[in-house]
Parts: structure tokens; sequence; C-alpha cells
């Protein structure tokens, strides 16, 4: 199924070199409301490459927080395909996609989702648990995850011992413990002050030039200009797909 076509007013970002991650296409998303039938996403085409950093914005109700579970394989559209590294999304069943969710996508939450009694290794190692991973390996791999965050010395603070931005850090570090394709964020400085807000988004930098895939949903400008890429949604389609150059972001700074 081929997506509607965008209007030629709406430019395109040029797509870097790299395998494709994630390609969708006429992706639609109804939620029945009583009486009415809710319009999340209305056809949206998207395809991003490994290693590419890409911010996801719009207003309330532009179908963002839709698009973000379309992605994450937490929810499943109405209609469209979406492909997962070359994997079609619609054929998997829920524990094909329990383990795409826990192997391949790292999630990181406005509000941490740490487990407040269990310290910082103990959170980073918990996807590596449900993986099955031994315990001797999920542990050098939580410390070492932990250490490339700059929390080698936390990794037995439990989350009332930490800062906002540390606790945001071991968040990060539960999400790269998998080595997954793509780090998901949704609104990551939200709940951090701004010079805090600011070193995570510098550890995302150095995460992007390291090769991670990142994709960061914000209605934040200041979050969005740290991404190479821009998206912007409205009603439920796509209104923009920019390189930051293009959008005038960066260069606002």
């Amino acid at each position: 199924m081929t997506a509607p076509p965008l209007s030629p007013s709406v430019p395109r970002a040029v797509r870097p070199p790299g395998a494709l991650v994630i390609d969708i296409e006429g992706v639609t998303k109804l939620y029945p409301m009583g009486m009415e039938t809710i319009h999340a996403l209305r056809g949206v085409a998207l395809q991003i490459c490994r290693n590419e950093y890409l911010a996801v914005m719009g207003p309330s109700g532009s179908g963002k927080s839709t698009l973000m579970n379309m992605l994450g394989c937490l929810d499943t559209p109405t209609a469209g395909h979406y492909e997962f590294n070359g994997r079609d999304v619609a054929q998997m069943d829920d524990d094909e996609l329990a383990g795409i969710r826990n192997r391949e996508i790292g999630f990181v939450f406005q509000t941490f989702n740490l487990l407040p009694r269990s310290d910082a290794l103990r959170n980073v190692e918990l996807p590596l648990i449900y993986a099955g991973v031994a315990r001797s390996e999920r542990l050098d791999r939580a410390r070492e995850a932990l250490e490339h965050v700059g929390l080698g010395d936390r990794v037995y603070h439990r989350p009332n011992e930490l800062s906002g931005g540390q606790r945001q850090r071991v968040a990060i570090a539960r999400a790269l413990v998998t080595r997954p394709s793509i780090i998901l964020a949704d609104e990551p400085t939200g709940n951090l002050d701004s010079k805090t807000g600011v070193e995570i988004l510098a550890l995302f930098e150095r995460l992007y030039e390291q090769g991670q895939t990142l994709i960061v949903v914000t209605h934040e400008e200041d979050v969005a200009r740290h991404a190479r890429r821009i998206v912007r949604l409205r009603d439920g389609l796509v209104e923009s797909d920019q390189t930051n150059e293009e959008s005038g972001v960066r260069g606002a700074e």
C-alpha cells in the first residue's frame, strides 16, 4: 500500500547513506471515541536510516505520540505498512514484537521509569534479564553502559540518591545496554532544568557521533535544534521533513 503523495510544497530531507532501519508507508491510526472516530495518523510515510539523529515535532494532537508508539512497536497501525530492519511488523506475533522492543529499541522517557528500590546497576541490567542473558555478562554490560554515560562511580546508587540528570543518564544506559538499533526518546529533557538538559543533549550528540541512531520526540525547538533532521507533524500528516540546516533551526543558535 502506498502513502498519499505529499504536497509538492513539502520539502523532503536528504537521506544519508546507510541501511534503512525504519520504513513506513501510508500508516493510518484510527481511535473510536463513542460516536466519533479520531484520525490520529492519516497516511504517514517515513524512512529512517542507520545513524540518523531525528527529531519528531508537532503541536498537541498532531499525532507525534501516536507515531512514537508505532515506531516503538507499542501500537499497531489501522492501515499501512511498517518494516523494521527489513521485517514486516504486521507479520510479527506478540512474542516477536516484545523481542523487538526489548533488544532492538532503547526507550528513554521523560519520567525516567526507574525502579526506586533498585540501584543503577540493577535498573540498567533489567532488559538483559528479560532477554535471558547470563548474570556475569549482563553485569559486565550494565557496568559498561553506566561508564559510557559517565556514571561508573554511581553503579550502586538508588534513584533517590541521584540528581535528575543522573537518573536520566541511568535511563539512557538502560536503553543502550541491549545494543539496540535505535534509541527512541520521548521528551528526554522535559523533567530537567536547562543546564542538565543541555548535558543530556550533549550526551546524545556523543552517542550520535559514535554511530547510534536517535529519534527524539519533542515539542521544544531548543531540543530539536540538536538533531540533524526534523519531521514536523500536523493533524496526523507530515507537514515537513527537512535537514536542520534547511529548517533554519540550527542557524538560530
